[in-house]
Parts: structure tokens; sequence; C-alpha cells
């Protein structure tokens, strides 16, 4: 029997809701099959060899960044029948007990499964950088390093507060940069030559 939080049902004012943590694992104690039971539009969480860190929820700035960006991925991709432009919430295993949910994806023909279960790779993830401490940790450092490891050519980090978008490639084992890209200019792919993104389409968010 797996190890679960045990507190009274009733809670105090200023205590957590223990009748609803009560329900999951401890930290440590979480499998994936616990993991994507959690996940879905009303929560981002991600999971690393049994632990789970929940995400900010996207904001209003958020998704007009977002949207401009697939909006034109997905024009360049399906036209050129490249494969598949899918956004968050969209859990995606990079190894045995490593799930992430990239804000932007683009998947290979090959990478999605007739099925439609959770993708175990990518060709390209992209990132928007929320302004916390722990977020900005997370997308320039600890992403990069895992999203290298499961061999994903194209990385991008989206970061409003520094009005740019980096773009790192797949060289080896970790990522170089390729370049960043600042309004005014157009972010350019490693991955795809042909294409031409406006970053202040972007960055001011459309």
């Amino acid at each position: 029997m797996r190890e679960i939080l045990t507190k009274p049902t009733r809670s105090k004012p200023g205590e957590p809701v223990w009748a609803l943590a009560e329900r999951y694992p401890l930290q440590g104690a979480w499998t994936e099959r616990d993991y994507l039971a959690l996940t879905g539009p009303q929560v981002l969480v991600e999971y690393t060899d049994g632990q789970i860190e929940v995400l900010p929820m996207p904001n209003v700035l958020h998704q007009r960044i977002v949207k401009p960006l697939v909006r034109a991925l997905e024009d360049f991709v399906t036209s050129r029948r490249l494969g598949e432009v899918l956004m968050a919430p969209l859990p995606m295993r990079l190894r045995q007990d490593l799930w992430r949910e990239p804000d932007v994806i683009v998947f290979a023909p090959d990478q999605l499964t007739p099925d439609g279960r959770y993708p175990t790779g990518a060709r390209l993830v992209v990132e928007v950088v929320s302004p916390d401490d722990d977020s900005v940790e997370r997308d320039y450092e600890l992403k990069r390093v895992v999203y290298a490891e499961a061999g994903i050519p194209e990385y991008w980090s989206v970061d409003p507060q520094r009005a740019h978008v980096v773009v790192l490639r797949l060289g080896g084992s970790r990522y170089e940069e390729f370049g960043t890209f600042r309004p005014g200019g157009a972010i350019l792919s490693a991955s795809f030559p042909e294409l031409r993104i406006p970053a202040s389409e972007v960055l001011v968010g459309g």
C-alpha cells in the first residue's frame, strides 16, 4: 500500500485542505499513473522521479504570446507536411519517470502514435518564461538539461520580461545558442531554415 498523508479530515483556517491532500501520495512516492491521473486543464504539473511540481497557471500575457506562436508554427509545419503543432496542457514523456509540459510542441510525423496517447519525443519545444525566480531557473537551466538529454533537436525560451527569444539547437549532448531574437527582427529556427516569425508579434502578444 502506498504511503499517504494522514491528517484530520476537517481543516482549520490557514491549513491545507487535508481531505484533498490525503488522496495523494507523499512527495517522492508518486508513480507515473498517479501523475497522469492528476494532470488536466485545471492544473499544470510536471513529474520527475517520484516527485511532482505544480507550475504557475498561464495568465493573459502568456496566452497572447502562445497564440500567435502556435498560429505561425502551425501554418508553416502543416503547409509543408512536416508534422503537427500542439500546446499545453499535454504531458510529454522524456524518459522513464520524467514528464514535462512544454507550452508549445512541434512533432515530426512519426512522433505521434495513431492511438493519440502521450508523446515520447518532439522536434522542437517552446517555453514561455514566467517572471518568478523558480520559472526562470526552470526554463533557462533545468529544462535545457532535460530536453537535451531527451535528444530534442531545438528549444526556444520566449522571455517577455527580457523581450527576447533564445533559440537553442542540440550539439552532441547539450544545447548551443543558435540565436537571440528581439522585436524588430524575425525569429529564426535551426531546424526549419525557411521559417520566419516576426518577434514583435510574439513578444508583444500578437
